[in-house]
């Protein structure tokens, strides 16, 4: 093995993305250094309140995450720091870091806040937007990674009071910036973004106007964990609001001020923000956006936006806003003055008024740019290798998040992982050669001892403690037979919680453990984990989900949503009385991948894998590879695809870890994570520790727009088509019509298709360009050209080509007279109908789901969504991930994007694989379902309704894979002789429960 390049990664920001690359890289095997400038990751995540379009709590989703990277013994996290130098190539560069002083010891730190009660100085807090305040030594937020206090120099008067306080020692102002010098094989930049300033804007009067607040000022005043716990109120009076508006591209789409992008995500936070304004609001609230477009490109957003136009009352105004000002009295209300489609100026008073504000990159990390000597586009973000996704024209320098692009949280984490992945790939041969393994203590053996509980309740700061009172919850707890601790949490989840669980666990001998607080579904691993920590088995511990089942649906009955808390309490404490412990079951891994797709995101998933040193196996339908893209001349920023699909398909056929299997299908699967098999149509039987669905998708053939009836209307590839191969109705034309949303935005296919109004501009400049003199016409319903593709929009408009903009309920009529086609469109502004003669027309298809998806889903037991195409485990978080292990998807199957995006998606979704082939074994669940034998009829009930595919039937009986079983409970619920028994939930804890409920304390 060659020593020449280092089995560590260098991930510099420690926001969502970096905390997601380093999770990556340190479960594939590598040493990662994490880099953050401020004193805690986390990055802007943490500052929101809900996330679209789930409207997941954001801190509750993303906690699980800062506990796990800040654990996790392959993660060094360096905060207060920057990046000063990078040095070196790809495989082996010295990175100078500067790590300034935060005059708090971390290694000793407790977490306590005793310094910052006896601190006298309060400091606008940056985290809450300047809104509320904090001490001058404070901790970024509650839940912040590393636990530790900071002191802000800037403000300290050096008073010694937080010395005085500090019984740990860790107070020390004499601390000096170090310079570190770290040694590593490979760089990921993904140091996000920083809000744009709007008091630039004088016209809207942020700064001026004390009721003019940016989204993310609104963001901290939505927060459970925020100046006012989520209660809505203006900062100004602490009155509650009556109308809010909405004021969408404020710094973005904006030329004048060299903004001229669009920042992609403003107005899906928008439409989230109304909706979740009116859940807080006691009173009736009216809510309105102000926007130009309406930008709700990705998946699942455009039912979002339909949801809360034409159910939640949010009202959208087309327009354009020339300015706000205040009213006269001492309400200090705001008046906007905008003017509709049409012309027509209006005025519209609001008391509250929200600017949308855009992002922009930070002037810091422009500065280590140039001096590493990476490329930034005209903005000042990171410029991508072309087609790789996350390549810089610096080998060995990755890049993630929206620092190459202002993007969302799914594309920002697909992106880390995709950076992760490369990292690994281009690293294998160093792969383990510095990582440590995490050691548990031996689990304790309480065999014979009564059961002694600790039911730790959590407040989630006000997303329970503002409706539930926990309090009393936790005073009915310790009055519960068998439970000797209970207590009450700010946040349960969060690291100095955790430490002191294992603590309470020592300290009162406790051997069963609940935890009421959030969703299991996002938490228990966590808690699992740490009670596994303090020696108990993972299995005797129990949540009662007090948020989403009390605090969330009784929000506006805190009384009856505290007694049914407190029922749920007593319910898993008695449950958690007859916890047994449960041992997990051990499996080898198979090194090797099924990746089922040829298309450009399956070879670049195959590529990465095989790079790593795995064997994979590639399954193409067709008889040669390339997919969709062998009808794609150019990609959306005019790259050449021919020649890159050339290239990929001959790296994929002559790589030796690569086996091409053309003209073939999966027709049978069994087996569970890190050990698969499949057998294909072509007889083949494939062992695989990992698969990767990458089937991606198809063109939608219209029944619309005389498509198929003359042959001068195209859709968009065969457009595309015609023009590279100088088709004659092309060349020989001078009128053309681009028509948008064809299929798309439907109600049989209510989705964006996302890539069409993208790929229309880059027509009509194509067809501008052959003949300058020609007229191109757009006509559209909104133009989505988000990102840097806004460029190419505003460079269309500049060369004459004209946009003219349709409603569903009066969609452009095409005809046909006497073989020359006709196209009529109602005019957005004169509100006239609009007759243009045209020689060519292009229909902007929907790219809708493979029809291989359904039996694929059927064979591998993984979800579709309503739309068919793949369902990942979670939208934000897991946007490559199935709920069953071992499985990932890719590309279009995933849904719509362009061919970049499925580039990046492609080595994310081996990034994450890797992360499973690169263990040499696997543990089970632990609850798992177990057959009695005896008493099994070998009926097939548990093997037909089972999602994961776990029970086989062997000698006439069923058996339960344990490392497939997910511990849902189907097979044990169905079967008719009740010979399935599901660990942790056997019929006399069911019981238990029942009568406890009905039990007085």
């Amino acid at each position: 093995m060659s020593n020449s390049k280092v089995g560590s990664v260098l991930v510099v920001g420690g926001g969502i993305a970096g905390i997601q690359a380093s999770l990556d890289l340190a479960e594939s095997g590598y040493l990662v250094y994490l880099v953050e400038s401020s004193p805690a990751i986390g990055g802007t995540m943490p500052m929101l309140d809900k996330t679209f379009p789930t409207n997941d709590c954001s801190m509750c989703i993303l906690s699980p995450k800062l506990v796990e990277c800040g654990r996790h013994l392959n993660i060094k996290t360096y905060t207060c720091a920057d990046v000063v130098d990078i040095q070196g190539e790809a495989g082996n560069f010295t990175v100078t870091i500067r790590q300034r002083p935060r005059y708090v010891h971390v290694d000793k730190c407790k977490g306590c806040g005793e310094c910052a009660e006896a601190c006298p100085i309060d400091v606008p807090s940056e985290f809450d937007q300047g809104i509320g305040e904090h001490k001058a030594i404070y901790k970024p937020y509650a839940q912040a990674f590393p636990n530790a206090y900071v002191i802000n120099k800037e403000h300290c008067i050096e008073c010694g009071a937080c010395e005085e306080a500090c019984q740990a020692g860790a107070i020390d102002h004499s601390m000096e910036e170090e310079i570190i010098e770290l040694n590593v094989g490979a760089v990921v930049l993904c140091p996000g973004f920083q809000k744009f300033d709007p008091s630039q804007l004088t016209y809207y009067g942020y700064g001026k106007f004390p009721n003019v607040l940016t989204s993310l000022e609104f963001e901290r005043i939505l927060s459970a964990s925020g100046p006012f716990q989520g209660h809505l109120v203006r900062p100004y009076d602490n009155k509650e609001p009556r109308r809010i508006a909405w004021i969408q591209c404020v710094g973005s789409r904006n030329c004048r001020i060299d903004h001229g992008y669009c920042s992609s995500v403003c107005c899906m936070y928008a439409i989230k923000e109304a909706v979740i304004a009116k859940e807080h609001s006691k009173e009736p609230l009216e809510t309105t956006i102000f926007y130009m477009d309406m930008r709700t490109y990705g998946k699942g957003f455009e039912k979002y936006y339909n949801r809360a136009k034409d159910e939640l009352g949010v009202r959208f105004i087309r327009s354009r806003v020339y300015d706000i000002t205040e009213v006269g009295d001492e309400s200090k209300n705001l008046r906007i003055r905008y003017a509709e489609e049409d012309g027509t100026i209006r005025e519209e008073e609001f008391d509250l008024v929200v600017l949308s504000v855009g992002l922009e990159p930070s002037p810091e990390i422009a500065e280590l740019c140039q001096k590493v000597g990476l490329e930034v586009n005209k903005y000042g973000f990171a410029e991508p290798a072309p087609l790789t996704g996350v390549g810089t024209n610096k080998p060995g320098i990755f890049i993630a998040g929206a620092f190459s692009a202002p993007k969302d949280i799914p594309e920002t984490v697909m992106q880390a992982s995709a950076a992760a992945g490369a990292s690994a790939s281009l690293l294998a041969e160093a792969r383990n050669t510095l990582v440590k393994e995490k050691e548990f203590p031996p689990e304790k053996d309480f065999s014979g001892e009564p059961p002694r509980i600790g039911v730790f309740v959590c407040h989630c700061g006000v997303n329970i403690g503002s409706v539930v009172n926990v309090s009393e919850v936790v005073e009915m707890a310790r009055n519960l037979p068998n439970v000797v601790y209970a207590g009450e949490y700010l946040y349960a989840c969060s690291q100095d919680s955790q430490a002191s669980m294992k603590q309470i666990i020592e300290e009162y001998g406790l051997n069963r453990v609940v935890v009421a607080s959030c969703s299991p579904r996002t938490h228990k691993p966590l808690f699992q984990e740490t009670v596994r920590e303090a020696g108990l088995n993972r299995a005797l511990f129990e949540m009662a989900n007090i948020r989403d089942q009390c605090s969330w649906v009784h929000m506006h009955e805190p009384d009856r949503a505290t007694e049914k808390a407190k029922d749920l309490v007593k319910m898993v404490v008695a449950k958690a009385a007859l916890l047994e412990p449960v041992s997990q079951i051990v499996a080898g891994v198979t090194k090797a991948a099924l990746v089922i797709g040829g298309g450009v995101t399956g070879m670049t998933s195959a590529l990465s894998l095989a790079d790593l040193g795995y064997r994979v196996h590639l399954v193409e339908k067709e008889q040669q590879l390339g997919g969709v893209a062998r009808r794609i001349r150019q990609g959306l920023k005019g790259e050449e695809v021919q020649p890159f699909l050339n290239d990929l398909v001959n790296k994929v056929l002559s790589h030796s870890n690569i086996e091409v299997h053309l003209g073939a299908e999966v027709q049978t699967t069994a087996g569970y994570v890190g050990n698969f098999v499949t057998t294909l149509t072509n007889g083949k039987e494939l062992q695989h520790g990992v698969t990767i669905i990458a089937t991606g998708g198809e063109e939608y053939k219209p029944a619309e727009y005389l498509y198929s009836e003359s042959e001068r209307v195209f859709t968009q590839l065969e457009l595309e088509e015609a023009l590279d191969k100088g088709d004659p109705r092309i060349e020989n034309g001078k009128t053309y019509v681009l028509i948008q949303c064809v299929g798309s935005r439907e109600p049989e296919r209510p989705y964006c298709s996302r890539v069409c109004c993208g790929k229309s501009v880059k027509l009509a400049l194509k067809l501008k360009e052959k003949n300058p003199s020609a007229s191109v016409f757009v006509l559209y319903r909104d133009i989505r050209t988000y990102g840097f593709l806004e460029d190419y929009y505003q460079e269309a408009r500049r060369k004459g080509v004209i946009f003219i903009r349709y409603t569903p309920e009066n969609k452009p009529r095409v005809e046909n007279e006497n073989g020359a086609l006709k196209v009529t469109v109602t005019d957005h502004v004169l509100g006239v109908p609009v007759v243009i003669s045209t020689d060519v027309i292009g229909l902007a298809a929907a790219i809708v789901p493979s029809s291989s998806n359904p039996k694929l889903s059927q064979l591998f037991k993984v979800p579709l969504n309503e739309d068919g195409f793949f369902l990942e485990a979670h939208m934000k978080l897991r946007p490559v991930d199935f709920t069953s292990e071992g499985i990932f998807m890719a590309g279009l199957a995933h849904g719509p994007k362009n061919l970049e995006e499925n580039i990046a998606q492609a080595k994310a979704a081996a990034g994450r694989a890797s992360t499973v082939l690169g263990k040499d074994y696997l543990e089970s669940h632990g609850m798992v379902a177990v057959v009695q034998q005896d008493k099994c009829a070998a009926c097939l009930t548990c093997v037909r309704l089972c999602p994961y595919n776990a029970p086989r039937i062997r000698n006439y009986a069923a058996e339960i894979e344990p490392l497939l079983c997910q511990g849902c409970g189907t097979c044990a619920g169905e079967c008719p002789n009740k010979a399935i028994t599901l660990q942790g939930y056997k019929d006399h804890m069911q019981m238990s429960m029942s009568k406890a409920l009905f039990e007085e304390v």
